[in-house]
């Protein structure tokens, strides 16, 4: 390795606490307190070998193996935090609601702190205040509860439950992770609000201050997608963003700049030392001041901006970037950059998954490491083409390091990402000063409103801008597949490609090569392993029933139990999935249509040998069979049937029956009880998930 990576003291530190963290969260459930402890006893027990035997190496080997279990331990103690005993049965609770309220498509969520339970038919004092998300039905009065309000609550608290679909995001994890133990349901008429605490954290007097300037956004005039686009870039507030404008950013490789994090605390951190260099370069003695008023108003920024994770991130690896210039030299470094990880996941270890810290971090390591390579390929004298030719390696080097866990988390690719960075980053940072200075002349009504029009023309042509960018063909390349194992043998392959281009011996050549065969190789082992088979497909998706016919090629059908189905929901938890076996978009069949292989009629369909039946409504109540039973290999009950399976008997040799998720706790009860009477075998997808039948 380069002198500079073994001689980074902070890198050798983040290295074994990054790998107690991933054990910790992958085996969280197997850590109990002895465990640990027997952990820190181990830890003793090598420092106290290394030092009996005067080991050359034993500082380093016990300084790894304490960062190892204290991030083990730490990951484990974070993981505790949000565990809850749940009943299963409903209960009466009290809660604080402690964000404003989210609007979903069919409901409205709060977030809210568990305060009491009862217990013993008493409220009690809850053991934990444990996070939960409470959806409340979409009416005039659960509109009015807003945050510091406190309910009595009738309702069945839920752990987070995986819906068994293959390669599904998963939300339990997800949820976990930053702290939330659950979620529940609860019916109008199934809570009062009892009282109020008008107390408020720093986190929600920055969230107040956010919102307060976005309303200052509406009464200067702006709107629709400039509205959006400017709440999203300057205060993280990315509500009012349409799907429209996400698609246009996200096709044309800009995604970034919608999400509040490095990118825009650089602008701001480069601004203030544009602004303060001068005055520190004439006299040397304001310098320290002058680096302190720098992160004064980085963290300032990150109030106004409501203290999201992201930016807080962001705002202290710009902040160590600041101290650190007082020691002259690269104020940007491997080492600067290695510190500020390390701190940071060791004040809080599960940031490591979270994607905004994977793409910040990496983005800027492959600057740190990537840029001045590209840079020196071609020594440009001219000052504007230096700028440009800066850009562009800039933007190359990021995308080198942010391309594979684009490719694992998003399965996009944006084509034209270097055209997109030569336009959007010079009119951000148009956009981000001229809304600083818009800010700034809040005395002055008129002057403040001539540049609100000003910045809204600009916000206006960058969005078109990337709309015509997001016109050119190829602009981006959908549905690529790719698995943890993929993106990491990437990154070897990145990293010995490095070590290659600094120091180009025979060996480092040799290792380059061997790394990309070998992420060559297991990418195309992967193609062919999941290749589609034929075979019928029923999902647990709520609100989305659906049979889904696949075939060897890329070639497959939905059949769906609405005319107009509503597929949303399953085509975004089943994407993943679809990418992974390299599926067209599949074809939608509802009742009546038909297509080369098969036909359905009153559900009922034939594929592969096999007779299903869509059971969704009362259409075969009171009919009788002729002769004999009409043979169904799958009888697929979903939400809106009524009647009993007792009735279908006497229609239907079934085989199996197949209870989507759809259906209610009450009626699906009532189904299992009837085939287990009549020996008929069922599968619930609620219970047991994705159910694959090979034809």
């Amino acid at each position: 390795m380069p002198g500079a990576l073994q001689q980074n003291t902070f890198l050798w530190l983040l290295l074994p606490l990054t790998a107690g963290i991933v054990c910790g969260d992958a085996c969280h459930d197997a850590f109990s307190r002895p465990v640990l402890l027997w952990m820190a006893a181990g830890c003793l027990l090598v420092a106290a070998v290394c030092r009996v035997y005067r080991w050359r190496h034993g500082g380093r080997l016990t300084a790894c193996t304490f960062l190892f279990c204290l991030g083990c331990m730490e990951t484990v103690a974070q993981w505790a935090e949000s565990d809850y005993p749940f009943t299963g049965d409903e209960s009466l609770y009290k809660v604080r609601i402690v964000e404003h309220g989210e609007e979903k498509p069919r409901s409205l969520l709060y977030h809210s702190v568990l305060l009491e339970e009862c217990r013993a038919g008493s409220l009690q004092p809850a053991a934990r205040r444990s996070l939960f998300l409470l959806y409340f039905p979409k009416d005039s009065l659960a509109s009015t509860l807003r945050r510091g309000d406190e309910l009595l609550i009738h309702a069945r608290l839920s752990a987070p439950q995986r819906n068994g679909n293959p390669d599904e995001f998963d939300y339990v994890r997800f949820l976990r992770r930053r702290g939330g133990s659950g979620t529940a349901y609860v019916p109008a008429g199934h809570w009062q609000v009892v009282g109020h605490d008008s107390l408020r954290t720093l986190r929600q007097v920055a969230s107040d201050c956010r919102e307060r300037v976005a309303s200052m956004y509406r009464r200067l005039g702006f709107g629709g997608d400039e509205l959006a686009v400017l709440s999203a870039l300057t205060v993280g507030d990315k509500d009012d963003l349409s799907d429209d404008i996400v698609e246009t950013y996200s096709v044309s490789g800009a995604s970034h700049v919608l999400a509040l994090s490095g990118l825009h605390i650089g602008f701001l951190y480069a601004l203030l030392l544009f602004l303060l260099r001068p005055l520190w370069a004439r006299w040397h003695r304001l310098k320290p001041a002058l680096v302190l008023f720098t992160v004064v108003c980085l963290w300032a920024f990150a109030f106004v901006t409501g203290l999201s994770s992201s930016v807080v991130r962001s705002v202290t690896m710009f902040s160590l970037l600041a101290l650190t210039s007082l020691q002259g030299g690269r104020p940007l470094t491997l080492h600067t950059l290695s510190t500020t990880a390390f701190l940071m996941l060791l004040f809080r270890p599960l940031w490591l998954f979270d994607v905004g810290f994977q793409l910040s971090f990496l983005a800027v390591l492959s600057i740190v490491l990537f840029q001045p390579l590209l840079y020196a390929l071609w020594p440009v004298k001219q000052r504007f083409l230096r700028y440009v030719w800066g850009l562009a390696t800039l933007s190359v080097a990021a995308q080198i390091g942010t391309a594979p866990l684009v490719l694992l988390y998003f399965s996009r690719f944006s084509t034209h990402f270097l055209l997109t960075n030569l336009w959007v980053v010079p009119m951000v940072s148009l956009v981000l000063y001229s809304a600083v200075v818009m800010l700034l002349l809040a005395p002055f009504p008129a002057l403040q409103q001539l540049a609100a029009a000003c910045v809204e023309r600009m916000v206006s042509w960058q969005n078109a801008g990337l709309r015509l960018i997001e016109s050119f063909p190829y602009a981006s390349i959908d549905g690529v597949w790719m698995d943890l194992w993929d993106v990491l043998l990437l990154y070897v392959f990145f990293a010995f490609l490095y070590r290659c281009w600094v120091r180009g011996t025979g060996r480092n050549v040799c290792l380059m090569l061997a790394a990309l065969l070998l992420f060559v190789s297991y990418h195309g082992y992967c193609v062919w392993r999941d290749s589609p088979r034929p075979g019928l497909n029923f999902y647990n998706v709520r609100h989305s029933p659906a049979v889904h016919c696949t075939t060897q090629s890329r070639v497959s059908w939905l059949v769906t139990t609405d005319s107009v189905p509503r597929l949303d929901g399953l085509r975004r938890s089943l994407a993943p999935h679809w990418n992974r076996l390299h599926l067209a978009p599949p074809q939608v069949l509802a009742d009546g249509d038909s297509c080369a292989f098969f036909s359905v009629h009153d559900g009922l369909f034939s594929y592969g040998g096999k007779r299903v039946c869509i059971l969704h409504d009362g259409r075969w109540r009171g009919k009788r069979a002729g002769a004999s039973l009409l043979s169904v290999d799958y009888l697929y009950v979903c939400r809106g049937y009524k009647g009993t399976f007792e009735e279908l008997s006497s229609l239907f040799a079934v085989k199996c029956v197949v209870l989507d998720a759809s259906m209610t706790p009450f009626y699906r009860k009532r189904m299992k009880t009837e085939c287990l009477k009549l020996n008929v075998p069922y599968y619930d997808l609620a219970e047991k998930g994705y159910l694959f039948v090979p034809l």
